[in-house]
């Protein structure tokens, strides 16, 4: 292709730099946009014809030679040129050996500014589609094992210190309501993702008085961009969408760092499946959590790209500049891995096995220090005084070298004369963590009413997914 032929040609009339060709395209990796290409721009050509740019022959034509590129495309058979900058170039070189002459009036009031805007957000829509449905999925499963699994009792840990018991199913629930402010956080950035920039321009606006609310209506999206400069050059979308990947990978990352350390030989609370483990080159034994350790490692590289394109976005002036073709691969990465990372934590979390009598055995008395203070709190004595005097109980243990249940009545009383023989009561786990019975906390009643919360919120969730897959299936069918 001449220079004159490229859609930025007839300025330039010498040949690019063979390297700097290479250096300017992004054809490698924003092919992948091409549905998104022939969608946007079969609209385009329908509101061309709106205002009279295009006669109705031509745009049927333009319409029906972008339907040939493709399926092209969908077949695996489209040939990319080495002139193809872009996905942009590629389909419209390819219309033009399709149909001729005609294909040379889509771009009209057309630039690939908001046309590459509209590609992405069209593109990112349906991915936050497909993210959201292994999300909510991956949350059915903390759901399901904490229904099922609500017996079980387990040290509950700060700074890595067992700390006070806490059940199996407290556990699975703090992190799926890590995971639910995810998905909330999902919809609300997809409301914004999808906002029409198409018809934009360069920067200055469309002057063909294209109508924008048609092209919204046409490509489903919820709202038309304010500001032509903002609409072309912004990409807060993207970097939100890095933001929310990395703050889920994070998530994701303590989930599973949790896992590892409860499947260590120290531990053993839990056990993988074979699936989703792998063994050493050298020592036989070992069993090793390659999936969690991948699952916690990706959360770095994905925060890479959020915190890079922030970087590149610091130093741009206004409007577009070409820096912004940074902003796809770290896009289309960040989805790739965050895809990985559902599934296999998915599978991770619905296979592993609980060992129930590991996780009661690391329980010990120390562990119920608290529950003394609280139990001289019930008979009167302020919080701090009765801090003290479980510390002295535990002291008391230490210096006799026994465990803080040995203690003797007789013991207790000389700490204080509250302590009555009712304290044996104290040494029960299962007494001790249903005392927290405050909504939130890890009882029975509250565990429980933690699930059916969840459960509701997830029901509503996937009805709301069914109702929004229903109405574009309804307006695909109109247009």
């Amino acid at each position: 292709m001449s220079e004159g032929s490229k859609l930025w040609g007839g300025r330039f009339t010498g040949a690019n730099d063979p390297v700097m060709e290479k250096f300017n395209a992004s054809i490698g990796f924003d092919r992948r946009m091409w549905e998104a290409d022939i969608k946007g721009s079969q609209a385009y050509v329908r509101a061309l014809g709106k205002v009279g740019l295009v006669t109705k022959d031509e745009m049927e034509e333009i319409y029906e030679g972008l339907g040939k590129v493709g399926i092209e495309w969908q077949n695996g058979t489209f040939q990319i040129q080495p002139s193809d900058e872009d996905i942009h170039t590629a389909n419209e070189r390819r219309l033009k050996e399709l149909i001729g002459p005609a294909a040379g009036k889509l771009h009209t009031g057309r630039s690939r500014n908001d046309q590459c805007a509209t590609d992405m957000r069209i593109w990112l829509r349906e991915a936050l589609r497909t993210l959201r449905g292994y999300l909510l999925d991956f949350i059915h499963v903390f759901l399901e094992r904490a229904k099922r699994e609500t017996d079980i009792i387990m040290p509950g840990y700060t700074h890595l210190q067992r700390a006070q018991p806490i059940r199996w199913s407290h556990w699975l629930l703090s992190h799926a309501c890590a995971l639910q402010r995810d998905a909330q956080r999902l919809d609300e950035m997809a409301v914004r993702v999808n906002e029409l920039p198409l018809g934009s321009g360069a920067l200055a606006g469309n002057p063909f008085n294209v109508d924008r609310q048609f092209l919204a209506k046409e490509l489903g999206f919820g709202a038309v961009s304010l500001n032509s400069l903002d609409a072309t050059s912004g990409r807060d979308f993207v970097v939100e969408f890095l933001f929310w990947a990395s703050l889920t990978a994070t998530h994701l990352s303590k989930w599973a760092e949790d896992l590892i350390i409860y499947s260590s030989k120290e531990f053993s609370f839990i056990s993988l499946s074979d699936a989703y483990s792998t063994g050493s080159s050298l020592m036989p034994q070992k069993k090793n959590p390659d999936s969690l350790e991948l699952i916690r490692g990706k959360a770095g590289r994905v925060f890479g790209h959020c915190s890079g394109f922030m970087m590149t976005l610091k130093g741009l002036p206004s409007t577009y500049n070409k820096d912004l073709q940074e902003d796809k691969e770290g896009m289309f990465d960040a989805y790739d891995t965050m895809t990985g990372v559902l599934l296999v934590a998915t599978g991770v979390l619905s296979t592993l096995e609980v060992n129930k009598v590991a996780a009661k055995a690391a329980l010990s008395p120390d562990m119920l220090a608290t529950d003394i203070a609280y139990y001289l709190v019930r008979k009167g004595i302020p919080f701090r005084e009765a801090h003290g005097m479980s510390g002295a109980a535990v002291h008391l243990a230490e210096t006799k070298k026994c465990q803080l249940s040995d203690l003797t009545l007789a013991d207790l009383q000389t700490i204080s004369p509250k302590f009555t023989a009712d304290v044996e009561k104290l040494w029960n786990y299962e007494n001790s963590v249903e005392q927290y019975t405050a909504a939130g906390g890890t009882s029975g009643a509250s565990v429980m009413h933690q699930i059916q919360t969840l459960d509701e919120w997830l029901a509503h969730m996937r009805n709301k997914s069914h109702t929004m897959k229903s109405r574009l299936e309804m307006d695909v069918t109109l247009n």
